[in-house]
């Protein structure tokens, strides 16, 4: 919406957007989405590109992007994006080919949670998605039904959250760390372990742990402290 304003105030856009073109009429572009729907809803004759040559090239554009540093939800969004034109580019390939370009396996799986929800509170469960969310090593159409099926999980986990943090509320008790606080407090995942269990497991017994959760013993304070360190999921 900024950026939408500023280029109706000012009337002109002069910073192009990347794009390749993986065959005849088809334009994608891999760095440039924000910028290129702001120019949409502006109704824009033309939007200004850059054309890269050789498509493969449009998957490395997220790593070399690190003068402006993307946000979770913009990477994520990213990467699932990349993901999906390399499955329907290379569908024969796996995961783990694309590792690089990926950078991280649990930006798949929120990359698909973002899609369907601009405000999941992926913050709050990267800590453990990192931990157990691993490249698959199938290929990209089979492994994007995977992926599916692991953000039904988290998204399973997510709506039995919201109904203890709307519990933790009816005490009074409202901060931004909420839910960070309680996945904390439930995550199956420990330091001492060392045997991690699969994605699965995880998730759910995470989702079983939090409908087992007391929200009795619940403290603002506690809270609190938790969030001197961290971030809340709020800022995602």
């Amino acid at each position: 919406k900024r950026l939408t304003e500023a280029v109706k105030r000012v009337d002109r856009f002069v910073d192009p957007i990347v794009v390749v073109s993986p065959r005849a009429g088809v334009y994608w572009t891999p760095n440039g989405n924000h910028r290129r729907v702001a120019l949409d809803k502006l109704k824009a004759d033309f939007v200004p590109a850059i054309l890269v040559a050789e498509p493969n090239v449009a998957f490395q554009v997220l790593a070399l992007n690190t003068e402006k540093a993307h946000n979770l939800k913009e990477k994520s969004l990213e990467v699932i994006r990349m993901y999906r034109g390399a499955e329907a580019e290379q569908p024969s390939s796996t995961e783990e080919d694309w590792a690089f370009q990926f950078e991280s396996a649990h930006l798949v799986t929120l990359g698909l949670l973002y899609e369907q929800n601009k405000r999941f509170a992926g913050g709050a469960f990267a800590p453990i998605l990192r931990r157990v969310d691993k490249f698959l090593k199938t290929s990209l159409r089979r492994g994007l039904e995977e992926r599916e099926e692991r953000a039904a999980l988290v998204r399973a986990a997510d709506e039995t959250l919201a109904a203890v943090v709307a519990k933790v509320k009816k005490r009074g008790i409202n901060h931004p760390y909420v839910k960070n606080y309680l996945l904390a407090r439930t995550t199956p995942l420990t330091k001492a372990r060392k045997t991690l269990p699969s994605f699965e497991q995880t998730f759910k017994k995470l989702k079983e742990n939090l409908d087992d959760f007391d929200v009795s013993k619940v403290r603002y304070d506690e809270i609190q402290r938790s969030s001197i360190m961290l971030a809340p999921a709020a800022a995602e």
